[in-house]
């Protein structure tokens, strides 16, 4: 796929990233969605912003134009200019015009809130839908034959066709077509990038679905009634001999409305199955932004972006017809009756025409929408990166879409009560897949989503893990969900989005908070110029909706120890196989091809699948029952049949392999154990330990192999990994120090590197093999084991300051939660305490060991500053809080000194629940109100404070 003009080189070599991992570009630097809520900016708050980003080494933003501050129960914030008007505009540039000072990159979203659409998207342009309306007659009908008007939205409806068809009891079928709404299109399917190959059957999803009879109609004996009917509705029509069925299609809108949008930025959803909508809106809308811009051009401004598909179902556009068939081969007319229930021809007939009739819908609105947006931005020497594949399962095929995306998006969520569980959390895997497979270099996601929490995120456990294993799932890229404009007018916290983890200026440990930054730039500068590896290429149909979920799903059976891409029919069909590699348009190779499990297959997959087996390569899967699609009609249903029986042989074995051309098909195993019995060793192991614990992703800089590994657990964890690399020494890069280790002691042997490793809680990094050499093992770890020294009882003095309304200084035997404390002042005080302690110690440094301070446990977002005898000794944020004081203990008396953070949640909770007397804080937020917006009488306070043990540890 064309690439935009500006687009970075990520080809830096390891020396080169090693020189620099410590403090990498910023060009590899975290972005933000940069919420303008209902337009309530400002200029100078768009300086703070810009300014304070850039202190992080942030590489950009994505200015993003929304409501949402009053949802869930939320209140409202002051309405700022509207999106695209001359005020806002002038805001935008000013905004650039700061980006361009403090060499920013910036993108901004193509409207107001999501769903595009918005104001300007007049009827005639906005998304649509098939309507119907339906009449029963016999012959005996002899007065005016009047068909009612189907239901009318908007405003707007469209004649498409007048049928007429007999019914009889021998008509009859007991089995309705089940979720007809789904298989049309008329509704989205979920959030969470379900399972849809279920429409291509017919079981019902629903279990509560009631079982009634329909009719079968022969197309022989439909009858095209369209020019018999006026505009009143009134038919012409002298009814035959027997009982029919007149129906009167037509089209109108949807009542999908933008969501989620500023001020009076409301309006309906733009047809995107329609080029002429998009170039109408591109002219009203994004055109004069653009030309108010021009001087930023392809320089500080970059991406246009628009947000995940969430505006339910759309079915029709003003050409469907044609367009139906031109990509599917045939006339949709006769098969209209499916629309209103009635099975034409047989349940597999009528099932493949719904199949054609959403795999349709799938590439218009690739075709004529996505692409679209991508050909108007690269005449502008700019890139797009819509979320345009999911989570939510609109009618589309997600690899197809992201083919139109210069960086390919997706999201990624923290634990919330609105997605508690990893597969509601995590939807990076396809997009990685599309950018390994097009050869796109950046994968990025809205990142850290929440639906509940506020400002109270527990950074080690909630938002490490998170990125963590989005990393390993292929994520280069974070764009910070969210990063709240708000203007010095809103007070503190100030205002906020009603979802998302709140990373601002405003949060109280934003001083604190480039250490977690840094983190995630050191591993984003080393992935960003890596070239994945993996052995399986997963096919996943050609089924529309088609989107895929979380890497542990996993449906070709690779993991543990082999990693993955998924694909689709538009990329099956431009595989090719060299030396028995199958490969991808980006040059990536793979060592074998799964085909999906529910043994269908499109005429053309099949016949892909014979080419690529007699170019030599080495396919996984059952063979195939049958094509769910009328495309190519009863020969082709031939041919695929006799396909498949030449590819497989004729058997009904559970598990096999036959020989076609130079290559061969398996079946009846998982891909793991299909690549180990062809003599293939796992790229990735671990022994000694549950392998389900950890995590990996395999890259390549320049020939040579780096691992990120991560622990998935709480809990600290140790294992030996194996890697399937010989014959270099491996390094540890630990992207939470900066720093780089040798590891010396490894075993080498039948080309496995074997590795003993040692994680904190939620611990990664990359091992890297860069430099050639192998070593026996002599026994020794190359991580330290640690055992107590000494643990400090106190007592503590703990500063909470009165500026932040706290209670000042005071002196305590022992450490405590601050939300347990009876004073209101430090039971809901939010913001830096800071603990100072003298403590004696005999300890002195030894050659073989190093002393360690440990806090343990730090509460709420668990962010600390430690300083030992006046060394200032940096900021910790990940359990269990350990710093090195080798080098600053002294033997005697030693001065402690250490700066807590928590979050502002404490104390709006306390202010909401008028439990103090002296409030200061300011929010829309309303925490006396749960995550679905519902009241409550008490807020829950968060533990917080230094809690400890705070212990001295000798490492060995």
């Amino acid at each position: 796929m064309e690439q935009p003009l500006f687009a970075q080189d990520y080809n830096r070599s390891l020396s080169e990233l090693r020189d620099d991992f410590d403090a990498p570009a910023s060009d590899y630097g975290v972005n933000c969605w940069w919420w303008w809520l209902n337009g309530n900016v400002d200029k100078a708050a768009i300086t703070k912003d810009l300014e304070a980003m850039k202190s992080r080494n942030f590489h950009g933003a994505m200015i993003f134009d929304a409501g949402g501050h009053n949802q869930r129960g939320n209140a409202d914030i002051p309405e700022g200019p509207l999106y695209g008007s001359a005020e806002w505009i002038d805001l935008f540039v000013f905004a650039l015009e700061e980006a361009d000072r403090l060499d920013l990159e910036i993108g901004f979203n193509i409207q107001s809130g999501w769903n595009l659409g918005g104001p300007t998207v007049s009827p005639e342009y906005a998304a649509k839908q098939l309507t119907y309306s339906e009449l029963k007659v016999n012959h005996h009908n002899s007065g005016d034959l009047i068909l009612a008007m189907p239901q009318v939205r908007k405003g707007l409806y469209e004649e498409v066709a007048v049928l007429a068809f007999p019914i009889s009891e021998e008509h009859k079928t007991p089995e309705p077509i089940f979720d007809l709404d789904l298989k049309l299109a008329v509704h989205e399917l979920g959030g969470s990038a379900p399972d849809c190959r279920f429409l291509l059957e017919n079981n019902s999803r629903a279990q509560k679905q009631a079982l009634s009879g329909a009719y079968l109609v022969n197309t022989t004996e439909v009858i095209d009634l369209s020019d018999k009917m006026d505009a009143d509705g009134l038919l012409d029509w002298k009814v035959p001999e027997g009982n029919w069925v007149v129906l009167r299609f037509g089209y109108t809108c949807t009542d999908a409305e933008v969501s989620t949008s500023s001020g009076e930025w409301q309006g309906n959803v733009l047809d995107y199955m329609n080029r002429e909508a998009f170039e109408t809106y591109w002219g009203e809308v994004v055109n004069p932004i653009l030309e108010a811009s021009s001087e930023h051009l392809g320089k500080t401004l970059k991406y246009m972006e628009t947000d995940s598909w969430e505006c339910g179902g759309m079915n029709w556009t003003s050409d469907f017809g044609k367009e139906f068939q031109h990509y599917r081969g045939y006339e949709l007319k006769e098969y209209l009756p499916v629309v209103a229930g009635y099975v034409v021809e047989d349940m597999n007939s009528s099932l493949s025409f719904l199949a054609d009739f959403r795999k349709t819908i799938a590439d218009l609105v690739a075709y004529e929408h996505y692409a679209v947006f991508q050909e108007y931005a690269h005449k502008l020497g700019m890139g797009i990166q819509p979320e345009s594949a999911g989570p939510h399962a609109g009618p589309m095929d997600g690899i197809k879409n992201y083919g139109y995306n210069d960086i390919v998006m997706c999201e990624f969520w923290s634990p919330s009560p609105h997605r508690p569980t990893p597969d509601k959390r995590f939807f990076v895997k396809q997009a990685s897949s599309a950018a390994h497979i097009y050869g796109k270099r950046i994968v990025g996601a809205e990142s850290f989503t929440t639906i509940g929490p506020h400002w109270n995120d527990e950074l080690w456990h909630d938002q490490k893990p998170a990125f963590d294993q989005s990393i390993c799932s292929g994520l280069n890229r974070v764009y910070f969900h969210t990063f709240t404009s708000s203007p010095a007018s809103m007070g503190l916290p100030g205002q906020e989005y009603f979802a998302g983890t709140h990373v601002n200026p405003q949060v109280t440990w934003w001083d604190q908070s480039g250490a977690f930054v840094d983190y995630m730039h050191r591993v984003q500068a080393v992935v960003q110029n890596g070239d994945f590896v993996a052995d399986v290429l997963y096919y996943y149909g050609d089924h529309v909706p088609n989107i895929f979920p979380y890497k542990y799903a996993d449906p070709a059976g690779a993991r543990f120890g082999f990693d993955y891409d998924v694909t689709d029919e538009t990329i099956l069909m431009q595989l090719r196989v060299e030396d028995g590699a199958i490969l991808v348009p980006s040059g990536l190779r793979y060592q074998v091809l799964v085909l999906p499990d529910h043994r269908i297959l499109s005429l053309q997959a099949i016949r892909k699948v014979k080419e690529l087996l007699e170019d030599g390569a080495s396919i996984l899967g059952a063979k195939p029952l049958k094509m769910v699609s009328l495309t190519d009609g009863p020969e082709g249903q031939e041919e695929f049949h006799y396909l498949a029986n030449l590819i497989w042989g004729e058997t009904d074995a559970e598990s096999g392999e036959h020989v076609h051309g130079k290559g061969s098909i398996a079946w009846g195993m998982s891909a793991k154990e299909y690549l180990l019995a062809q003599g293939l060793k796992a790229d990735f192991g671990i022994s000694g330990n549950d392998e389900n614990n950890f995590d990996y992703i395999h890259y390549q800089i320049g020939g040579k192999d780096l691992y990120f590994v991560s622990n998935q657990t709480e809990q600290a964890q140790r294992a030996t990994a194996h890697f399937r690399v010989s014959q270099r020494q491996p390094e540890i890069w630990d992207p939470l120090s900066g720093k780089v280790m040798q590891l010396e002691g490894i075993d080498t042997e039948e080309g496995l590197t074997s590795l003993p490793l040692s994680f904190d809680p939620y611990g990664a990094y990359f091992v890297v093999f860069d430099k050639e050499g192998s070593a026996k093992s002599d026994g020794k770890s190359a991580f330290y084991t640690y055992s107590l020294a000494q643990t400090l009882e106190g007592p503590w003095n703990v500063d909470f300051p009165k500026e932040k309304h706290g209670v000042g200084e005071m002196s305590v035997d022992a450490l405590f939660d601050w939300s347990s404390h009876p004073n209101p002042q430090i039971k809901y005080f939010s913001g830096p305490a800071i603990y100072t302690t003298s403590f004696d110690t005999k300890l002195k440094a030894k050659k073989s060991k190093r002393i360690f301070l440990e806090l343990n446990e730090v509460k709420d977002v668990g962010i600390a500053e430690v300083t030992i005898n006046g060394v200032d000794k940096g900021v910790v944020w990940t359990k269990p809080f350990r710093v090195d004081i080798t080098d600053e203990l002294i033997e005697g008396t030693n001065q402690l000194e250490i700066k807590v953070v928590n979050s502002w949640y404490n104390r709006v909770a306390g202010e909401q629940m008028n439990a103090v007397d002296d409030p200061y804080t300011s929010t829309n937020i309303r925490l006396i109100h749960d995550f679905r917006g519902k009241a409550q009488k008490t807020i829950p306070l968060e533990s917080s404070g230094l809690i400890g043990p705070v212990r001295i540890m000798e490492g060995e």
